[in-house]
Protein backbone atom coordinates (compact mmCIF):
# COMPACT_ATOMS: atom_id res chain seq x y z
CA UNK A 1 0.00 0.00 0.00
CA UNK A 2 1.12 3.80 -0.86
CA UNK A 3 0.49 6.48 1.99
CA UNK A 4 -0.14 9.62 -0.41
CA UNK A 5 0.17 12.76 1.94
CA UNK A 6 -0.61 16.14 0.56
CA UNK A 7 0.75 19.00 2.93
CA UNK A 8 -1.35 22.37 2.91
CA UNK A 9 -1.73 25.21 4.40
CA UNK A 10 -4.66 24.66 6.27
CA UNK A 11 -4.64 20.84 6.23
CA UNK A 12 -2.36 17.44 6.15
CA UNK A 13 -4.25 15.16 3.83
CA UNK A 14 -3.68 11.27 4.32
CA UNK A 15 -4.71 9.01 1.64
CA UNK A 16 -4.12 5.06 1.49
CA UNK A 17 -4.17 3.37 -1.58
CA UNK A 18 -4.05 0.05 -2.92
CA UNK A 19 -3.11 -0.24 -6.70
CA UNK A 20 -5.32 2.87 -8.07
CA UNK A 21 -7.96 2.99 -5.27
CA UNK A 22 -7.81 4.82 -2.19
CA UNK A 23 -9.10 2.65 0.27
CA UNK A 24 -8.70 5.39 3.31
CA UNK A 25 -8.69 9.09 3.59
CA UNK A 26 -7.46 11.36 6.82
CA UNK A 27 -7.33 14.79 7.03
CA UNK A 28 -5.95 16.96 10.17
CA UNK A 29 -5.13 20.93 10.62
CA UNK A 30 -1.32 21.75 9.45
CA UNK A 31 -0.51 23.07 12.88
CA UNK A 32 -1.80 20.14 15.44
CA UNK A 33 1.51 18.06 15.21
CA UNK A 34 0.61 16.08 18.42
CA UNK A 35 -2.54 15.13 16.46
CA UNK A 36 -0.69 14.05 13.68
CA UNK A 37 1.68 11.80 15.40
CA UNK A 38 -1.61 9.77 16.80
CA UNK A 39 -3.18 9.32 13.23
CA UNK A 40 0.41 7.84 12.17
CA UNK A 41 0.06 5.75 14.56
CA UNK A 42 -3.43 4.55 13.75
CA UNK A 43 -2.68 4.10 10.25
CA UNK A 44 0.68 2.16 10.24
CA UNK A 45 -1.18 0.28 13.30
CA UNK A 46 -3.57 -1.16 11.12
CA UNK A 47 -1.99 -1.31 7.60
CA UNK A 48 1.13 -2.29 5.78
CA UNK A 49 2.32 0.22 4.12
CA UNK A 50 5.12 -0.12 1.45
CA UNK A 51 5.96 3.20 -0.02
CA UNK A 52 5.12 7.27 1.74
CA UNK A 53 5.27 10.40 -0.84
CA UNK A 54 5.09 13.59 0.01
CA UNK A 55 3.57 16.66 -1.76
CA UNK A 56 3.89 19.84 0.04
CA UNK A 57 3.77 23.66 0.35
CA UNK A 58 4.80 24.04 4.11
CA UNK A 59 8.51 23.65 4.35
CA UNK A 60 8.36 23.36 7.71
CA UNK A 61 5.58 20.77 8.13
CA UNK A 62 7.50 18.85 5.49
CA UNK A 63 10.24 18.90 8.56
CA UNK A 64 8.02 17.99 10.63
CA UNK A 65 6.33 15.18 9.34
CA UNK A 66 9.22 13.32 8.16
CA UNK A 67 10.84 13.60 11.74
CA UNK A 68 7.33 12.20 13.07
CA UNK A 69 7.19 9.05 10.06
CA UNK A 70 10.51 8.01 11.57
CA UNK A 71 9.26 6.41 14.49
CA UNK A 72 6.60 4.20 12.56
CA UNK A 73 8.08 3.82 8.83
CA UNK A 74 11.91 2.90 8.99
CA UNK A 75 11.96 3.02 4.74
CA UNK A 76 13.02 6.25 2.45
CA UNK A 77 9.56 9.16 2.35
CA UNK A 78 9.80 10.10 -1.50
CA UNK A 79 8.95 13.90 -1.56
CA UNK A 80 7.34 15.13 -4.81
CA UNK A 81 10.11 18.04 -5.93
CA UNK A 82 13.20 16.30 -4.44
CA UNK A 83 12.63 12.60 -4.78
CA UNK A 84 10.02 12.51 -7.38
CA UNK A 85 9.70 15.06 -10.22
CA UNK A 86 6.82 15.60 -12.25
CA UNK A 87 7.08 15.03 -16.11
CA UNK A 88 5.22 17.80 -17.24
CA UNK A 89 6.88 20.65 -19.65
CA UNK A 90 6.77 23.69 -17.70
CA UNK A 91 6.57 26.74 -19.21
CA UNK A 92 6.48 29.07 -15.98
CA UNK A 93 9.14 31.77 -16.59
CA UNK A 94 10.93 30.26 -13.29
CA UNK A 95 9.87 26.66 -13.24
CA UNK A 96 10.69 26.41 -9.38
CA UNK A 97 8.40 28.76 -8.36
CA UNK A 98 5.04 26.39 -9.37
CA UNK A 99 3.54 24.80 -6.08
CA UNK A 100 4.22 21.25 -6.04
CA UNK A 101 0.69 20.69 -5.58
CA UNK A 102 -0.23 22.76 -8.59
CA UNK A 103 2.20 20.16 -10.75
CA UNK A 104 0.53 16.75 -8.87
CA UNK A 105 -2.87 18.16 -9.81
CA UNK A 106 -2.00 19.41 -13.60
CA UNK A 107 -0.26 15.65 -13.94
CA UNK A 108 -3.15 13.73 -12.28
CA UNK A 109 -5.73 15.90 -14.67
CA UNK A 110 -4.24 14.88 -17.74
CA UNK A 111 -3.63 11.62 -16.80
CA UNK A 112 -7.51 11.18 -15.39
CA UNK A 113 -9.17 13.56 -17.85
CA UNK A 114 -7.07 14.38 -20.66
CA UNK A 115 -6.01 17.64 -21.81
CA UNK A 116 -6.53 20.71 -22.46
CA UNK A 117 -7.65 21.06 -18.82
CA UNK A 118 -8.03 23.87 -16.93
CA UNK A 119 -8.34 22.81 -12.83
CA UNK A 120 -9.50 25.30 -10.38
CA UNK A 121 -8.16 24.19 -6.65
CA UNK A 122 -10.23 26.80 -3.95
CA UNK A 123 -8.06 25.75 -0.10
CA UNK A 124 -6.47 28.21 1.86
CA UNK A 125 -6.08 29.90 -1.75
CA UNK A 126 -7.53 29.71 -5.12
CA UNK A 127 -5.49 28.97 -7.58
CA UNK A 128 -6.00 28.06 -11.62
CA UNK A 129 -3.93 26.12 -13.49
CA UNK A 130 -4.13 25.66 -17.34
CA UNK A 131 -2.49 22.49 -19.40
CA UNK A 132 -2.45 23.05 -23.21
CA UNK A 133 -3.38 20.82 -25.83
CA UNK A 134 -0.29 19.64 -26.39
CA UNK A 135 0.38 18.56 -22.63
CA UNK A 136 2.13 21.35 -21.39
CA UNK A 137 1.36 23.42 -18.05
CA UNK A 138 1.22 26.64 -19.19
CA UNK A 139 1.25 28.39 -15.86
CA UNK A 140 -2.05 29.78 -13.77
CA UNK A 141 -3.29 32.70 -11.58
CA UNK A 142 -3.26 32.81 -7.83
CA UNK A 143 -6.05 34.57 -5.11
CA UNK A 144 -6.43 34.52 -1.73
CA UNK A 145 -9.36 32.21 -0.86
CA UNK A 146 -12.47 32.01 1.38
CA UNK A 147 -10.85 31.97 4.56
CA UNK A 148 -8.25 34.43 4.31
CA UNK A 149 -10.91 37.16 1.89
CA UNK A 150 -13.35 36.77 5.46
CA UNK A 151 -10.54 37.20 7.96
CA UNK A 152 -9.31 40.44 5.78
CA UNK A 153 -12.79 41.76 5.66
CA UNK A 154 -13.14 41.31 9.68
CA UNK A 155 -9.39 42.54 10.53
CA UNK A 156 -9.87 45.57 8.21
CA UNK A 157 -13.05 46.38 9.25
CA UNK A 158 -14.40 47.98 11.94
CA UNK A 159 -18.04 46.92 11.64
CA UNK A 160 -17.82 43.82 9.96
CA UNK A 161 -18.15 40.68 11.83
CA UNK A 162 -15.82 37.77 11.19
CA UNK A 163 -18.68 34.81 9.94
CA UNK A 164 -18.67 31.52 9.66
CA UNK A 165 -18.35 30.23 5.98
CA UNK A 166 -21.62 28.58 4.77
CA UNK A 167 -24.12 28.67 1.74
CA UNK A 168 -25.72 31.88 1.60
CA UNK A 169 -29.32 32.01 1.98
CA UNK A 170 -30.41 34.59 -1.01
CA UNK A 171 -28.44 36.37 -3.40
CA UNK A 172 -29.65 39.78 -2.10
CA UNK A 173 -28.40 39.88 1.83
CA UNK A 174 -30.62 41.47 4.23
CA UNK A 175 -28.09 40.85 7.21
CA UNK A 176 -24.70 41.36 7.44
CA UNK A 177 -23.63 37.78 7.88
CA UNK A 178 -25.99 37.02 4.86
CA UNK A 179 -24.44 39.94 2.56
CA UNK A 180 -21.08 38.66 3.56
CA UNK A 181 -21.94 35.61 2.27
CA UNK A 182 -23.71 36.17 -0.62
CA UNK A 183 -21.32 38.70 -2.01
CA UNK A 184 -18.56 35.67 -1.42
CA UNK A 185 -19.66 32.32 -2.40
CA UNK A 186 -21.51 34.52 -5.40
CA UNK A 187 -18.91 36.35 -5.65
CA UNK A 188 -16.35 33.32 -6.00
CA UNK A 189 -18.37 31.70 -8.23
CA UNK A 190 -18.96 34.62 -11.03
CA UNK A 191 -15.10 34.90 -11.01
CA UNK A 192 -14.63 31.55 -11.73
CA UNK A 193 -16.95 31.45 -14.33
CA UNK A 194 -15.62 34.98 -16.14
CA UNK A 195 -11.64 33.85 -15.49
CA UNK A 196 -12.91 30.46 -17.43
CA UNK A 197 -14.26 32.23 -20.47
CA UNK A 198 -11.41 34.23 -20.65
CA UNK A 199 -8.90 30.99 -20.22
CA UNK A 200 -10.80 28.56 -22.88
CA UNK A 201 -10.66 31.89 -25.24
CA UNK A 202 -6.81 31.33 -25.20
CA UNK A 203 -6.41 27.54 -25.04
CA UNK A 204 -10.01 26.73 -26.64
CA UNK A 205 -13.54 26.36 -25.57
CA UNK A 206 -13.15 21.91 -25.19
CA UNK A 207 -10.93 22.77 -22.32
CA UNK A 208 -12.35 20.41 -19.72
CA UNK A 209 -13.00 22.46 -16.21
CA UNK A 210 -11.96 20.33 -12.93
CA UNK A 211 -12.54 21.69 -9.43
CA UNK A 212 -10.59 20.44 -6.19
CA UNK A 213 -10.24 21.88 -3.09
CA UNK A 214 -11.51 22.07 0.42
CA UNK A 215 -14.00 24.51 0.06
CA UNK A 216 -14.75 23.71 -3.86
CA UNK A 217 -18.21 22.34 -3.20
CA UNK A 218 -19.44 25.65 -2.07
CA UNK A 219 -19.57 27.32 -5.30
CA UNK A 220 -20.00 24.05 -7.32
CA UNK A 221 -23.80 24.72 -7.54
CA UNK A 222 -23.25 28.61 -8.72
CA UNK A 223 -20.53 27.43 -11.81
CA UNK A 224 -21.43 27.30 -14.95
CA UNK A 225 -18.17 26.23 -15.99
CA UNK A 226 -17.29 23.88 -13.75
CA UNK A 227 -18.04 20.44 -15.06
CA UNK A 228 -16.44 17.92 -12.95
CA UNK A 229 -15.18 17.65 -9.04
CA UNK A 230 -12.43 15.54 -7.49
CA UNK A 231 -11.54 16.09 -3.98
CA UNK A 232 -9.03 13.79 -4.03
CA UNK A 233 -6.86 15.38 -7.03
CA UNK A 234 -4.01 15.62 -5.49
CA UNK A 235 -3.88 12.44 -3.29
CA UNK A 236 -5.12 10.39 -6.63
CA UNK A 237 -1.39 12.71 -8.73
CA UNK A 238 1.04 11.48 -5.45
CA UNK A 239 -0.13 7.79 -6.24
CA UNK A 240 -0.12 7.74 -9.88
CA UNK A 241 3.52 9.49 -9.69
CA UNK A 242 4.67 6.95 -7.72
CA UNK A 243 2.73 4.11 -9.81
CA UNK A 244 3.98 5.30 -12.93
CA UNK A 245 7.35 5.69 -11.99
CA UNK A 246 7.58 2.23 -10.38
CA UNK A 247 6.42 0.55 -13.80
CA UNK A 248 8.84 3.15 -15.09
CA UNK A 249 12.04 1.59 -13.59
CA UNK A 250 10.02 -2.19 -13.97
CA UNK A 251 10.51 -1.74 -17.49
CA UNK A 252 13.92 -0.26 -17.82
CA UNK A 253 15.43 -3.17 -15.43
CA UNK A 254 13.85 -5.89 -17.84
CA UNK A 255 14.85 -4.26 -20.82
CA UNK A 256 18.82 -4.15 -18.99
CA UNK A 257 18.53 -8.01 -18.09
CA UNK A 258 17.57 -8.67 -21.54
CA UNK A 259 20.46 -7.38 -23.12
Amino acid sequence: MLLAIDIGNTNISLGLFKGQRLRRRYSIATKRSSGLSQQLKNIFSNNEINDVVICSVVPEGTRNLQTALKKFFPKKVWVIGKDIIVPMKNLYHKPSQVGQDRLVNAYAGVRLYGNPLIIIDLGTALTFDIISPNREYLGGMILPGFKISLDALAERTALLPLVKLKAPRELIGRSTENSILSGMVYGFAMLVDNLVKEIQGEIGKDALVIGTGGDINLIKKYCYGLERVDLDLTLKGINLLRSDLKSIYKSKKSKKEAR
